[in-house]
């Protein structure tokens, strides 16, 4: 019974080639983005599962209160780690570095690799493939390294790299311990090496007794079926014993490590969402660009409802059940299905390397995975019987006596839902569109919004090696070639923040006030290079006094309510600080939130960073090319490497123009598939009024008279489909603007423009099919007004059921 379904089934799409080519390819860009979607939210929803201590590891982070400004961060004191291992119900407690980079060299390789510094139990919590070297001991002491396979093939080519000595920024040496396999790219870690703390340096004993400053990062994991509550209690109680005043400022919790990704936003202390939000949103149009093609699917049949009428007929007649004509359509449907799915694959296969260029991501199809398998059906199961539907319901319940009698007539009720699933077409690419609108309009407003300095021809440098004992000649000889116009150095780059701090204290600080501080420490022509306005006093001039000297910006003096803050002591940590200058706002951090207040102190020894401003006037290659030479004569034992900072503050955008990229192209594609779902409905509306059509052209009626009758319909259906979709859209994309606190408005011409859009694009392709069929020979119209491919369906049933 079956056979016969597939094998009848497969004549009707042969013979109806216009029919299953168009449907074939609407659903196979349709299964494509689906499929391509779907592997990308697999991506982000298995994040950091490949630990197999998934479920237990937490990281420690704080809700902080500064004067009811409220926010969550991660920065944590050095030796909350070693006493929260002391908890019940903790296993493992590790503490680490943020990401840095760093210079290893072997031999006459010099390469620069980004990692982190951790403590002891750092591969006891984390559990990486390791490929040579003991998980338990791969970091014995402090002169000890874990490389990945990349940077050991890097370093060592085809030797042996276990036990070999490295010099990390040459001044310390590393035993390379272990090697593991190069990390995934979904994972929260991303590094080329892991090394040690040295508990006998001086600056990690300094940080073992350092109960305030938080520039640190800690992990755990927990015993199975540990009382995380109690544990929190007990980290908060250890906090508040050494530190008294953070009990008023700050409430510690373990974040578990299945929202690190997902949910990695939070406002005002609570959960504010995070990337979960752009799953959600893909795993949508996903759905809606895979629902649209079977829309299509669902017109195209029910368009050609009159040409299987007779065949309906037929079947009944001798002897067909409604349940066999509905398994039949359903045939047709899976067939057309698995087809599409095919060549989809076909397409992403070819497509996946500009896709995974696109995401940053390496996406494969993992065809020996049986859920690939599995998905796979899924989707053609799915597609059939959506798209199969209300095509084998409706053309089954045919009444046989007026289909075989030529008085079957579909009514206008027959054309009402294929009206509604046009309408829900339309909205959907108004939806589309506006979204797309909103999104580009606010990654601009924000690219837009004024940084307070110049980034354009300024480099940054890492103060790494011998460039800090030689900075003052290296500036010297800088300024003497005339391609640089100003050299200063700083404790951060200007395009991030590495220190936060509890505000200063000042005469008439109101009682039991606490603000938060961004910190930085700068050297003289620090605003001049950076570019930075002065809009009251004066930069630091690199005198002895400057020592004592403090800068603020616009935000921490309006945060302190001070009127005249020149000359005002500051009294931070346990010393005083006279207030020199007041600078503008600079956003160092996040370009989607306010500015912090800043305090900016005199401290050139301690810099990380040198930031050169080049000469206008001179090609930046040139510069470029002059700093590489004084550079490379005064740092000889580091590869040159600098960054512009205009190329550093983009780095900002990624994830918005990432997620306006991938809107932007699934919202095309979901318009290509309606405009061909379109296309092909108006040409079946063209050919059931070919009569009418040549009847109007004989009585004189116009190309222009002929295009209006017919595109008016279609541009009724837009106009309901506006009015449905405006609402929706701007509900959606007002709820998505929230989360920024610099925001576009939703304006009324934004849906307007996506409107007139669509309707420019249904006349456009109404207007030439009608054309096509306006300006064809009336001696080519039938004097019955049906088109010559219109065959009796009862010739057509009677041969199908002979050949069965």
């Amino acid at each position: 019974m079956f056979k016969n379904y597939f094998k009848i089934a497969w004549r009707n799409l042969i013979r109806n080639k216009g029919f299953s080519v168009t449907n074939i390819l609407g659903l196979t860009i349709g299964i494509s983005c689906t499929i391509f979607i779907i592997l990308w939210v697999q991506d982000e929803l298995n994040y950091n599962k490949f630990h197999k201590n998934y479920d237990e590891i937490y990281k420690v982070m704080a809700t902080r209160d500064f004067n009811n400004e409220i926010f969550t961060d991660e920065n944590m004191v050095f030796p909350l780690a070693p006493a929260i291992q002391n908890i019940p119900g903790v296993k493992y407690a590790a503490v680490t570095t943020g990401e840095e980079d760093h210079i290893i060299t072997y031999g006459e390789n010099k390469l620069k690799k980004k990692g982190y510094t951790v403590s002891s139990d750092f591969f006891k919590i984390f559990t990486w493939k390791f490929v040579e070297g003991n998980p338990a001991n791969a970091l014995p002491d402090a002169h000890s390294v874990v490389l990945t396979q990349s940077a050991a093939k890097a370093l060592f080519g085809k030797e042996d790299p276990l036990n070999k000595i490295v010099k990390i920024d040459n001044n310390s040496n590393a035993n390379v311990t272990a090697v593991i396999e190069d990390v995934p790219g979904n994972s929260t870690f991303q590094f080329d090496y892991i090394n040690r703390f040295n508990y006998d340096g001086d600056a990690e004993k300094q940080a073992m007794n350092e109960w305030v400053n938080s520039s640190w990062q800690v992990y755990i994991q927990a015993i199975p079926g540990a009382n995380m509550v109690s544990i929190e209690k007990q980290i908060n109680d250890i906090k508040y014993l050494h530190n008294p005043d953070d009990k008023k400022i700050s409430v510690y919790f373990a974040y578990p490590m299945s929202q690190w990704r997902l949910y990695s936003d939070f406002k005002n202390g609570k959960l504010a969402g995070g990337m979960i939000e752009y799953v959600r949103l893909f795993t949508i149009v996903a759905f809606i660009i895979l629902l649209i093609a079977c829309v299509n699917f669902m017109n195209f049949s029910t368009a050609r409802s009159e040409k299987r009428a007779k065949e309906v007929g037929v079947r009944k007649t001798l002897g067909s059940g409604k349940k066999q004509l509905i398994l039949q359509f359903y045939c047709e449907a899976m067939i057309l299905s698995l087809i599409a799915f095919a060549l989809a694959t076909i397409v992403v296969i070819l497509l996946m390397p500009v896709f995974n260029e696109l995401v940053g991501k390496h996406l494969s199809l993992q065809f020996s995975e049986p859920a690939f398998w599995a998905g796979g059906l899924g989707i053609i199961l799915f597609t059939g019987i959506v798209a199969g539907s209300y095509p084998a319901l409706y053309l089954s319940s045919f009444n046989p006596v007026k289909v075989l009698k030529g008085t079957f007539l579909p009514g206008k009720s027959a054309g009402l839902p294929r009206k509604i699933l046009v309408v829900a077409q339309f909205a959907t690419s108004i939806l589309l569109i506006s979204s797309t609108i909103v999104v580009y309009r606010q990654v601009q407003h924000i690219k837009s919004r004024r940084m307070g300095y110049d980034p354009n021809n300024l480099v940054n440098i890492a103060a790494s090696g011998d460039i800090p004992k030689n900075y003052e000649v290296i500036k010297q000889e800088l300024l003497q070639t005339g391609k640089i116009s100003s050299v200063t150095r700083t404790l951060s780059p200007i395009t991030d923040i590495w220190w936060k701090t509890p505000s200063p204290d000042w005469t008439g600080k109101p009682a039991n006030t606490t603000m938060i501080f961004n910190g930085i420490g700068a050297d003289k022509d620090f605003t001049k290079t950076i570019g930075i306005k002065m809009l009251q006093g004066q930069d630091f001039s690199g005198m002895p006094a400057d020592s004592a000297n403090m800068l603020l910006n616009k935000a921490a003096v309006d945060a302190m309510g001070l009127k005249d803050p020149i000359g005002m002591q500051m009294r931070y940590g346990k010393r005083n600080f006279t207030v020199i200058g007041v600078m503008d706002n600079v956003i160092m951090e996040s370009p989607f939130k306010p500015v912090q207040p800043l305090m900016v102190i005199y401290r050139p020894i301690n810099a990380a960073n040198v930031s050169i401003r080049l000469n206008k006037n001179v090609q930046p290659r040139d510069a470029l090319a002059a700093i590489q030479k004084i550079f490379t004569k005064y740092n000889p034992s580091e590869p040159f490497d600098y960054q512009f900072v205009d190329a550093e503050y983009s780095k900002k955008f990624i994830t918005e123009e990432f997620i306006s990229k991938l809107t932007n192209i699934f919202a095309l594609l979901a318009i290509f598939i309606s405009c061909l779902g379109l296309a092909g409905l108006a040409s079946f509306t063209i050919e059931k009024r070919i009569r009418e059509i040549g009847v109007r052209k004989v009585l004189g009626a116009s190309v222009r008279q002929l295009v209006l009758l017919i595109a008016k319909d279609f541009l009724k259906l837009v106009l309901i489909a506006f009015a449905l979709a405006v609402p929706l859209a701007w509900w959606f994309m007002h709820n998505w603007l929230q989360k920024y606190d610099y925001r576009v408005s939703i304006g009324l011409g934004m849906f307007i423009v996506a409107g007139i859009g669509i309707m420019l694009l249904t006349f456009l392709i109404v207007g030439l099919n009608t054309i096509k069929a306006a300006i064809a020979n009336r001696g080519e119209i039938p004097a019955n007004g049906v088109s010559k491919d219109l065959i009796p369906a009862v010739s057509v049933g009677v041969k199908s059921l002979r050949t069965e």
